[in-house]
């Protein structure tokens, strides 16, 4: 098993930089979230000036065997065609108009899709399978599989660490991946099954009602040790889990971790449970639309930046959210003190 070396930041720190951000030209407090981010990308990366450098989203796809019991509007091709897309020359798709307006570098990795994706588009291939086992009879993925998946998301991170990124987003791809995660979010939070099951990609009621019964009937039939781990692998899509490994990576290399929506804020809880220290490195981009979201973040104890409506996925919302991010930075790194602009400080 790949093993994760994750420390809280250090909050030697703390009192220096709350009193640099209460000397800059404002009142204290005045500028909110801003603030708090700035406190904490800069205990993140234990300085007085943090910097964001070279931001990059990664997409990790891959099929899910829990599609075969119809709980998905969507035909499982789906997954390979976006992926696709998304990887077309001319970049079209959602998370790539995005990408560029924000400046974001675009990273696509193939985890587990059930197609031959063409190479010469530039797809990092980690297939650990073509799909997943369908999780209504069994495990998703067996224990090597899980093990693969969590060192290629690892791999993955560490080659955007050494390309000088510090700040990464996380999406996905994969038709089904939400009935995985709703199941995570059901046994990680307590929350009932029925309070974490939503139409994903479009489903009307009936086919959220028959979505819950699929996914109801699965945790009846699970016989696994209960563990974190073992709940990961047994319900898990090799996207996420992968996920989960690029996380936990990211949190060991001091990075900052920008969370979309109701499935990438699954695997930030299910890294959670693994190394509850992965928190302290994540900013939460938005409350998505899709049901359930809204509960775990409150479970999460988080705060998301944006309340767009988005459930897109990919990373979508997370890019969205950089913004505020970046104005966080540049408030202590660019606003004159009271000392240093020669105003009275009235507080």
């Amino acid at each position: 098993m790949i093993e994760f070396h994750i420390g809280h930041p250090d909050e030697a720190l703390r009192p220096a930089l709350q009193a640099k951000i209460d000397d800059l030209t404002k009142p204290r407090g005045s500028l909110g979230r801003l603030e708090e981010l700035a406190m904490q990308v800069g205990l993140i990366q234990h300085t007085l000036s943090p910097e964001l450098r070279q931001p990059q989203n990664i997409i990790f796809a891959g099929d899910h065997g829990i599609v075969e019991e119809g709980v998905s509007i969507a035909p499982k091709e789906v997954t390979w065609q976006q992926v696709c897309h998304f990887t077309h020359p001319q970049g079209t798709g959602g998370v790539n108009f995005l990408c560029r307006q924000h400046g974001f570098k675009l990273k696509v990795v193939d985890a587990g899709v059930d197609y031959d994706l063409p190479r010469d588009r530039g797809i990092i291939d980690l297939k650990v399978g073509r799909g997943t086992r369908n999780f209504l009879h069994g495990h998703a993925m067996n224990d090597l599989e899980m093990r693969r998946c969590l060192a290629g998301g690892a791999r993955v991170v560490q080659d955007c660490f050494e390309e000088g990124s510090n700040v990464l987003s996380f999406g996905e791809m994969g038709i089904g991946n939400t009935s995985a995660s709703s199941i995570w979010m059901s046994y990680f939070t307590g929350i009932p099954l029925a309070q974490c099951v939503g139409a994903g990609s479009g489903l009307d009621n009936a086919g959220v009602r028959h979505k819950y019964e699929v996914l109801s009937k699965a945790m009846d039939n699970y016989s696994g040790d209960g563990t974190p781990l073992d709940i990961i692998r047994w319900f898990g899509g090799f996207e996420l889990v992968m996920a989960v490994g690029a996380m936990l990576k990211a949190a060991e290399l001091k990075m900052i971790i920008l969370v979309d929506g109701f499935i990438m804020t699954a695997c930030i809880l299910a890294a959670s449970r693994l190394h509850p220290e992965v928190l302290d490195y994540a900013v939460f981009g938005h409350c998505g639309d899709e049901s359930g979201h809204r509960k775990m973040l409150d479970f999460l104890g988080a705060k998301p930046l944006l309340d767009l409506s988005l459930r897109l996925g990919e990373g979508t919302g997370a890019i969205c959210a950089y913004p505020i991010l970046v104005s966080a930075v540049n408030m202590i790194n660019q606003m004159d003190t009271f000392s240093g602009a020669d105003i009275t400080k009235y507080f």
